[in-house]
């Protein structure tokens, strides 16, 4: 019994991974959105575009390395 609800526990963690990929997608197109918008400013937003691509994706990283531990360590 334990052990199955393991699994739904790292499946519902699983879903951390592809709600990162929304977070990243919503990080580009909002680069996108002002960039058109203003498209001088463009080149020095470019860092702050990668730092909040990098904290989502390592969110999504996280929530996958729980889901790990949740059903091979538990």
């Amino acid at each position: 019994m334990e052990g199955e609800l393991a699994h739904i526990g790292a499946g519902i963690a699983a879903l951390g991974t592809g709600l990162a990929a929304i977070g990243v997608g919503n990080v580009a197109g909002n680069f996108l959105a002002g960039a058109l918008r203003n498209p001088s400013a463009a080149g020095g937003q470019t860092a702050t575009l990668f730092i909040g691509i990098a904290f989502a994706e390592a969110l999504g990283i996280f929530s996958f390395l729980v889901a790990l531990l949740l059903m091979f360590a538990v």
